[in-house]
């Protein structure tokens, strides 16, 4: 009688997630840090020439066409409630973090692209009651860093967009 050896419990692709879980790519907004995991990221970009779409909710910038594929443009900053700076030195360009969710591309408008940071899950932890609440509405916990607090936005909830609300 032949015995067949065992199959993986885990898949690749598993794999993959799970080598990945705690990975995130960081981003800056108003000096505040934040991060989105490394599997949701697609591409980023430099600044790009946006199409205003009328009657779009405030967050949304317009459109822009990567590689022959339109792409939703939304401002994180307005998303988050975070006042646009008074003053901006014209060296300074804005970012994009390419997300794709449901299938459709968005391109999340930052102002700097940090780094790739892996996080032990040990040092996850859930949003504090403390946070604003549009914090609250789009992240799904946080990590307290050395020096900084990084808040870990849901990518899906960031681009859950309210078209009744008024910012």
């Amino acid at each position: 009688m032949s015995t067949l050896p065992a199959l993986a419990a885990t898949s690749p692709v598993d794999e993959v997630e799970e080598s990945t879980r705690g990975m995130f790519l960081t981003m800056t907004v108003a000096d505040q840090l934040f991060g989105i995991p490394v599997l949701a990221v697609q591409d980023i970009l430099s600044t790009q020439r946006i199409t205003r779409v009328p009657l779009a909710p405030p967050e949304v910038l317009g459109s822009l066409n990567l590689r022959g594929r339109i792409v939703t443009a939304i401002d994180v900053r307005t998303r988050l409630g975070i006042p646009a700076p008074t003053e901006k030195p014209d060296e300074e360009e804005n970012m994009s973090v390419v997300v794709d969710h449901d299938g459709e591309l968005y391109s999340l408008v930052i102002d700097k692209v940090g780094e790739v940071m892996s996080l032990p899950e040990t040092d996850y932890e859930q949003k504090p009651a403390t946070l604003d609440p549009r914090w609250q509405e789009v992240s799904s916990g946080i990590y307290r860093l050395k020096d900084r607090l990084l808040v870990v936005l849901d990518v899906a909830s960031l681009l859950r967009l309210d078209k009744t609300r008024a910012l």
